[in-house]
């Protein structure tokens, strides 16, 4: 008679650190905060740049003055990071964490420094060189606050768990929340913001509103602080981090980073990921310029964020059964495909926005997946080096992210200028072959052709497979308790 195998109790397999629902919704909060701004920010600032703040004035000088603010703040705000997250790194943790507490302090500095990126001082002060001032001042301060809250953001998910499924479930929160985040801005923002206006010849243009701009993001603003705050109060670290406050040795900090080809990559992929992102704002330009319409800007939020709303439940399964890596290689290759047809392909309205769909279908994989990514890379450095530094790591990441955003948005004012773009020509609709309208189609379509092609080959090349990540994730496990034991020991001795 065969002897009947005992079932192990489910308690048996379930991780120490293993995190529910709750506060998977808890850590998304943080990301519609972090998003409900900086979307606002990357999508409308530099209308209200080159529509509102700066308009009347020498088109090619304002151009060339807002590239060069856009590369001079973006590059600041790229090297505060690493600064922020060795500081974060080196303090000792409070009572309510290490991460946690900078959540509570940084959301109402947040809030203020973008409504103040949005108040048109040119109502009444027509000095051009003291409106580059405060466009400077306003900027460089949104982003240094930004990063004061994302860096600890960011940092936090590594140690409210350490379970892959949990971090799985942390960042398909974080997807869920950018998506949220950044989607209202968008859908909110084109059906408000702009308003219709008759051309001479008798067509509608749409104008950009300034008034409105200002209220939009004012209500934003205050929404993000109480996000924050809910995430504030929803989250608990789990994982041990280092009681005694730190020496910063930067060498010892990022050395071993530029000589890990999963960093590397990530970096890399992070670059192009990000300036593709804030590449698209200028989809405002060819949305309003070439096809007439900015409300068509809300059918492509449709399509970036629609098919990420369709997917996220099903990727934690997916990810489990194939892995991330895998999963967003498969992705990859249909946004490659969509972005490329829409490059080579002859302008077509309906056409356009099937390839943005699969576009979005695409990188909904890599979108939900990549903050567990990053956690993984985070996970193989400790791994490698036996070092705590998340914070660190983190914000080099971010870095490569704002160093992406730098390039896109100072390129691509650069690229708009070579259009033909200017304030006598902002309400205006043309799509003829040659005219300002079509060569901003052809800037916002070979553009994100040759970027995605780009990430999918260094997403193939990105070495932590599933078959790598799970024997390095449970010694990792075994360390940090050994390590927690040690220093229980000692303090009770």
């Amino acid at each position: 008679m065969k002897k009947r195998k005992e079932s192990v109790p489910s308690t048996a397999l379930r991780h120490p650190n293993a995190i529910g629902i709750k506060e998977g919704l808890g850590y998304m909060f943080g990301d519609v905060g972090n998003l409900l701004v900086l979307t606002f920010i990357s999508t409308y600032l530099k209308v209200f740049y080159t529509d509102s703040l700066m308009v009347g004035y020498d088109a090619d000088k304002v151009y060339n003055d807002i590239t060069v603010l856009f590369l001079v703040v973006r590059l600041w705000d790229a090297i505060n990071d690493p600064l922020w997250g060795l500081i974060v790194d080196a303090r000792k943790p409070t009572a309510e964490g290490k991460f946690r507490p900078y959540i509570k302090v940084v959301c109402i500095p947040l809030a203020i420094t973008s409504i103040l990126c949005f108040l048109n001082i040119s109502n009444f002060i027509s000095n051009y060189t003291v409106l580059l001032i405060f466009a400077y001042i306003t900027y460089t301060a949104f982003g240094m606050m930004y990063t004061g809250m994302n860096i600890p953001y960011g940092s936090l998910a590594s140690v409210i768990t350490d379970d892959p499924k949990g971090r799985t479930l942390l960042s398909t929160f974080r997807s869920i929340g950018g998506g949220v985040g950044g989607a209202m801005p968008t859908l909110v923002g084109q059906a408000l913001i702009y308003i219709k206006v008759e051309q001479p010849d008798g067509t509608i243009a749409s104008q950009f509103s300034d008034k409105r701009a200002l209220l939009l993001v004012l209500i934003f603003s205050v929404l993000s602080a109480v996000m924050y705050m809910f995430c504030y109060k929803s989250t608990k670290e789990r994982v041990p981090t280092a009681q005694e406050k730190k020496k910063i040795d930067v060498k010892k900090t990022y050395g071993p980073l530029f000589k890990s080809l999963p960093f590397m990559m990530v970096m890399i992929s992070g670059i192009l990921i990000s300036g593709l992102l804030q590449f698209g704002s200028f989809s405002q330009y060819l949305y309003k310029n070439y096809f007439g319409d900015s409300n068509l800007s809300i059918i492509n939020t449709l399509c970036t964020y629609g098919p990420m709303a369709a997917l996220i439940l099903f990727v934690p399964k997916l990810v489990e059964k194939f892995g991330k890596k895998e999963l967003c290689v498969f992705g990859l290759f249909l946004s490659s495909f969509a972005a490329i047809f829409n490059a080579i392909a002859l302008p077509n309205k309906v056409l356009y926005f099937i390839m943005q769909a699969l576009i979005g279908l695409g990188y909904s994989f890599m979108s939900i997946t990549n903050w567990a990514i990053v956690m993984d890379v985070i996970d193989y450095q400790e791994y490698t080096t036996h070092e705590q530094c998340e914070s660190a790591i983190y914000a080099v990441y971010t870095f490569a992210r704002k160093l992406g955003q730098t390039i896109a948005d100072s390129g691509g004012m650069q690229l708009l200028k070579k259009t033909g773009y200017s304030d006598k020509l902002k309400d205006t609709v043309t799509t003829a072959k040659g005219s300002v309208g079509h060569k901003i189609y052809q800037m916002c379509t070979i553009i994100p052709a040759v970027v995605y092609t780009l990430i999918l080959i260094l997403t193939i090349i990105y070495p932590l497979s599933k078959k790598k990540l799970i024997p390095m994730q449970e010694e990792l496990r075994q360390r940090r308790e050994s390590a927690l034991g040690k220093e229980t020991a000692e303090v009770a001795e």
